[in-house]
């Protein structure tokens, strides 16, 4: 049975895919940072940990896409799909970053 796609159905709207797939990686980039500020004795984050967390969570979604683009049949690699999942990281370590400094400066 073939699965129609998302654009083609009425109940979602053009460029639902892509804010999902900001969604998403914004929410893990959240998660992935809340676990390593509790695993921190002085529960922080330093900004080089955000980055590396940024990093490998962006190399993520580029995986995800080469593997959807050259090993399975059904998927289709999207370089769009790619940038909104970069926008998602992006979003979240900005605002991880800013509550990381808020944070700090509230006990100081």
């Amino acid at each position: 049975m073939k699965l129609g796609k998302v654009s083609d159905s009425p109940l979602f709207f053009s460029g639902f895919d892509k804010l999902v797939h900001c969604g998403f990686f914004f929410v893990m980039t959240v998660f992935t940072s809340a676990g390593y500020i509790t695993q921190q004795s002085p529960r922080t984050l330093s900004f080089k940990a955000l980055f590396l967390i940024t990093v490998i969570i962006t190399a993520y979604g580029g995986l995800i896409e080469i593997l959807q683009a050259y090993v399975f049949t059904w998927r289709s690699g999207d370089w769009n799909d790619l940038f909104a999942d970069m926008i998602g990281v992006l979003m979240a370590a900005f605002s991880i970053f800013i509550t990381v400094k808020a944070f700090g400066y509230e006990k100081k």
